[in-house]
């Protein structure tokens, strides 16, 4: 007779059995479909945060040019230009984060996705010759992702999105400079250099921010490239 606090004994739990492969390809192709939305979504919204970038920007403009033809190239021109070229900076600068930011989650999905034909590779391998993208998850899979392996990467990086938001950043930031040394009395040589290098200055600072992020590795790759 067993004591009455004593339990009963533990059933030893089963081997999980194996999935089939039809449910694997199922649950694979329903993330492949959530991380292709996600990515959609990502983009929809930073491409409404540059329309309104550029709105907010070409609105200054018209601003300055009304407010010039009303009281010429004096004091109030002088102080509108520089505060508003000051706000479409902060703006412009607010909005090249979230594409960095969105550029980063970006490839983030694109490793995930090239993962998930890394699994469809192992259920069948036949696959590997319809694919145009790639099933590593290292850098050189990315890249080979973003670039269908047609173009050059130096090519994808300056038509990017980030660089498009950094370069009209950097013409604000240019103009800025001119406008504030030209307030402060300097003459147009002056003028002219202290534009060029707070612009160029503007852009050096995006580019060195970028290239920090993505010259480490987003995760550690399980699927790296031959020869990686």
């Amino acid at each position: 007779m067993s004591s009455s606090g004593s339990q009963p004994p533990v059933e030893p739990t089963p081997a999980p059995a194996a999935v089939p492969q039809a449910v694997r390809a199922t649950l694979l192709a329903t993330e492949h479909w959530s991380l292709l939305g996600t990515r959609g979504t990502v983009w929809s919204e930073v491409m409404s945060r540059i329309s309104i970038h550029l709105t907010v920007a070409s609105a200054s403009l018209v601003v300055i040019a009304l407010v010039t033809q009303a009281s010429g190239f004096g004091t109030a021109f002088k102080v509108l230009s520089i505060g508003l070229s000051s706000a479409v900076l902060v703006l412009g600068t607010l909005t090249a984060v979230r594409v960095h930011n969105a550029s980063v989650d970006d490839t983030m999905l694109v490793i995930g996705m090239n993962r998930l034909r890394a699994a469809y590779l192992e259920m069948d391998p036949t696959l590997a010759d319809y694919f145009v993208t790639s099933w590593h998850d290292d850098q050189a899979g990315v890249m080979r992702t973003y670039t269908l392996g047609t173009r050059p990467a130096v090519s994808h990086r300056l038509g990017s999105t980030t660089m498009f938001v950094n370069i009209v950043n950097t013409m604000v930031a240019g103009t800025l400079g001119a406008l504030i040394s030209n307030a402060a009395g300097a003459g147009p040589t002056v003028v002219a250099i202290v534009g060029t290098i707070s612009g160029l200055a503007y852009l050096a600072a995006t580019i060195e921010a970028a290239r920090r992020t993505f010259a480490r590795p987003s995760i550690d790759a399980h699927f790296p490239s031959p020869g990686a």
